[in-house]
């Protein structure tokens, strides 16, 4: 560090389960973290919503907590940045800012059938060549679609330009740089690329997708880069350049700086999200991974990623603790795991909304296999872990199959990396090591990377590059055929979970 003042950078993550505030320093450093945790509403089954304004007020709480933390005033930020958990969508009023219903999560699948209806005689591929996703509950349009359709008025509201559609990113940009008062209505081509709605290559909206789902153009925000300053904050944060969005996953791929064609990483959260930086080119799957935006640094190419998502890992952990209370925090998997040598034999698929990557199966639901009375709660608290590992080893499978490039190495983050148990088997059955930064919360600073960027406090990605640092490795040590019969009986499992829903409706 020079002698001159440091500079600092905030960092918001709006996620699943709780919104973060974080502060780095110019050397990348964590000055302060305050966090906290939003409500989870589960209206119908398979329905899972969030209050948007509860979430606005709990990101100025945490903005505040975190500057009281760093003794800092707002004046004191050079830039702020944003990241977020992903294709969650969100419909207001441009005038009052007021949430037109609950923000519609990622995890939630009422848009299950529509998508089907919506595929017709295509199917789950008709607007993959374009958006370079499959037709999935998941994504952000079919949600908005669902709200136009089922919200009264609402659509003639919409048309009228009386209704913003975004993503967290986008609510969060408006909402900080004055909402009904002047609020900048942006997202960038990150979020832009999970909505299902955006061209991959022109990075624009795709007219004939919109026109599909019924969506009118007035009601959805302006594309931009992942770094470049979208307006300046109002309120507490007065001044302050708002100059950076990426989603969830990209943020971490940025912090992980994963910069380079052939690079990946692993997010171990809610869900997990194995990103392989594939450059400048967009790679077609055919393996029934996602072909997404990486990141886009201003005016310069984009680069793209392949993305296997795993949508239950992390909260397969919560569910062993709070719907089946076998262990009272999460971190009594581990030493319960530990006192045995394996899974007895069981396996647990957590398909609790469908399998995500690689089979895109909504039909799919959870099971546990391989039961027998000698199977004990330490045995399923060690299939719960592998649950996560074997679910990672199918999608770099299929990146293999699509890009050719097999990883050397993987770089993880995120809760789960804590769980030295969990990246042990990790790097078991992928055979390669398993290597976490310092740093394990990557999406914030990924987040605060790019909005650095954007204001000159860092000069590039060589000077990003050179903050990394290893906290801890771990490497392979499993015998290749107990690797693949294990694999084999995993893959058994997985089969045994589709087919469970005859009726989406």
């Amino acid at each position: 560090m020079s002698s001159t003042t440091t500079r600092y950078v905030g960092a918001i993550d709006q996620g699943t389960t709780s919104s973060r505030c974080m502060i780095f320093a110019d050397d990348g450093s964590v000055v302060a973290v305050d966090q906290r945790e939003h409500e989870q509403i589960f209206p119908k089954p398979g329905w899972v919503e969030h209050n948007a304004t509860e979430v606005w007020s709990k990101v100025q709480a945490v903005i505040a907590g975190a500057l009281a933390k760093a003794g800092l005033r707002a004046t004191d930020l050079s830039a702020l940045g944003i990241t977020n958990q992903r294709e969650t969508t969100v419909l207001w009023e441009r005038s009052t800012g007021r949430p037109v219903h609950n923000a519609i999560v990622w995890q939630d699948t009422r848009t299950a059938s529509l998508c089907t209806r919506l595929g017709g005689e295509a199917g789950p591929d008709r607007f993959r060549e374009t958006s370079g996703l499959p037709l999935a509950s998941y994504f952000s349009g079919p949600k908005a679609m669902w709200l136009l359709e089922n919200v009264p008025g609402l659509r003639e509201r919409a048309e009228a330009g009386e209704i913003a559609f975004g993503t967290m990113d986008s609510w969060l940009i408006w909402n900080l740089t004055g909402g009904p008062d002047g609020g900048v209505h942006a997202t960038d081509v990150t979020n832009a690329s999970r909505t299902m709605l955006m061209d991959l290559r022109s990075l624009s909206w795709a007219p004939h997708v919109l026109e599909a789902m019924g969506l009118p153009e007035a009601m959805l925000p302006e594309i931009r880069s992942s770094s470049e300053v979208y307006g300046e904050a109002v309120g507490q944060l007065a001044g302050v350049p708002v100059a950076s969005a990426l989603g969830d996953q990209q943020a971490a791929v940025f912090g992980q700086t994963c910069f380079g064609e052939g690079e990946a990483k692993n997010t171990y959260g809610t869900g997990s999200f194995l990103l392989l930086n594939t450059g400048e080119r967009p790679v077609a799957s055919k393996s029934g991974l996602i072909t997404t935006m990486g990141y886009r640094l201003g005016e310069e190419p984009p680069v793209y990623c392949l993305e296997g998502s795993i949508a239950i890992t992390g909260a397969l952990v919560q569910w062993f603790r709070d719907q089946l209370g076998i262990i009272r925090e999460a971190a009594d998997i581990e030493p319960l795991a530990a006192s045995v040598a394996d899974n007895g034999g069981a396996y647990i698929v957590p398909a609790f909304s469908g399998l995500f990557a690689p089979y895109w199966r909504s039909d799919a639901r959870g099971v546990v296999t391989g039961l027998t009375r000698y199977v004990t709660k330490a045995h399923l608290a060690r299939a719960v872990l592998e649950a996560t590992s074997w679910q990672t080893r199918e999608v770099v499978d299929a990146m293999y199959e699509d890009s050719g490039v097999r990883i050397s190495s993987l770089k993880v983050d995120g809760g789960m990396t804590a769980n030295g148990l969990l990246m042990q088997h990790q790097a078991d059955v992928l055979d390669v090591p398993v290597i976490r930064p310092v740093i394990a919360e990557t999406t914030c600073l990924g987040a605060a990377y790019a909005a650095g960027l954007a204001t000159g406090v860092w000069s590039g990605l060589d000077e990003l590059r050179a903050h990394w640092r290893k906290d801890a490795e771990w490497r392979p040590d499993m015998p290749a055929d107990r690797r693949e019969r294990e694999y084999h009986n995993w893959k058994k499992a997985v089969r045994r979970s589709f087919g469970w829903v005859e009726d989406e409706g």
